[in-house]
């Protein structure tokens, strides 16, 4: 165990999804955990379920991110350390609300950073997203963290604003001799649960390929629908490159490790993803191997926000810090997900 393991990490977005998950792996690696989330799209349940195994070591601060009382309350917990997820973050849904997308991603961010100033945070990860590159020309996929940075929707632009934001902010910090360092991570389509079961996706509504397509297979939700059969790729559907939730989290310990204050002004950017992308034919395929259900599909036009292709190159971050991705196999992924459904939230008809 290192020594930074037992600095308390404070998480925000620590009830979501991807918080949640990142949430349990620093438990798991003994260290301790300030979980700030407001509740508006993370689960109480998720906190419940995590501090069965926290020993003790888990708090729970539920505030929106730019209330201006966090910087007391993380200095109260002493922590230097912070794992930035609490965002909006869907496509579709920040063209129709651009307003909103810009208001939470970079202004509650920066709000939040101003906290982070105060209580001397020292090394944050922030949880960017592969929306910054926007349509990158073909001969660039895999996506590598050199290509232009030019989002094509607010989602993508929210993102890229907040981590210039960081850079500049961590600039200033070495003009002052002060300790900071940041990370942004971008990843990729996002997919799994727990394999132990403990937490999982609990969005609602779900706007999530994967548990949309168990959902409809089981009987347990709505016919899919699919926005487009007519992208420029093999088989007319758009193509993602799925990371695993854990391997997600896994990243992120990695790259908080790695951080080093005063030494990383300029700030680490990491792509995060298998560098091989799946069609949602593929996706849909998968679901039907696992559940042993056909996937009931409403074919719709495609829409303008969604890239017909987005896949990572993501060799950097194991060049640097040897992360590499543990659950490759597609069906695994979809049956980590099939599993939590079968027991939790709306799934009560999966079988």
């Amino acid at each position: 165990m290192t020594q930074l393991s037992q600095t308390p990490v404070a998480v925000t977005g620590g009830a979501g999804y991807i918080g949640s998950h990142a949430v349990k792996l620093l438990l798991e690696g003994g260290r301790r955990v300030v979980a700030v989330d407001h509740l508006g799209r993370g689960t109480r349940r998720a906190i419940d379920a995590l501090e069965t195994i926290a020993g003790g070591r888990l708090a729970f601060v539920e505030s929106d991110i730019d209330d201006p009382g966090l910087a007391g309350a993380l200095r109260e917990h002493g922590v230097r350390d912070v794992m930035h997820f609490a965002a909006l973050a869907y496509v579709r849904e920040s063209v129709e609300r651009p307003l909103d997308y810009h208001a939470n991603n970079t202004g509650k961010a920066i709000a939040f950073l101003r906290s982070c100033e105060a209580a001397g945070v020292e090394r944050f990860v922030f949880s960017s997203t592969c929306a910054t590159y926007g349509e990158v020309d073909p001969a660039r996929i895999p996506i590598s963290e050199d290509a232009p940075t030019v989002p094509i929707n607010p989602y993508g632009w929210s993102k890229l604003a907040f981590e210039r934001v960081l850079r500049d902010h961590a600039q200033n910090k070495k003009r002052q001799s002060e300790l900071f360092a940041f990370a942004a991570l971008r990843y990729f389509n996002v997919a799994g649960a727990d394999p132990d079961g403990l937490i999982g996706e609990n969005h609602d509504p779900e706007t999530h390929l994967i548990p949309n397509a168990i959902l409809a297979a089981t009987g347990a939700g709505p016919a899919l629908t699919v926005y487009g059969d007519d992208h420029p790729t093999p088989d007319g559907t758009a193509v993602r490159d799925y990371i695993h939730v854990t391997d997600l989290a896994r990243a992120h310990v990695a790259v908080l490790d790695a951080l080093e204050p005063g030494a990383d002004e300029r700030g680490r950017v990491y792509n995060l993803g298998l560098g091989r992308g799946v069609s949602i034919r593929e996706i849909l395929a998968a679901v039907e191997r696992v559940t042993g259900h056909d996937v009931p599909v409403t074919w719709a036009a495609r829409h303008p926000a969604d890239p017909p292709t987005l896949t990572a190159d993501a060799s950097k971050i194991g060049r640097e810090l040897g992360w590499r991705p543990e659950k490759t196999d597609l069906d695994e992924v979809v049956r980590t997900s099939f599993e939590w459904l079968k027991t939790h939230d709306r799934a009560g008809a999966v079988t």
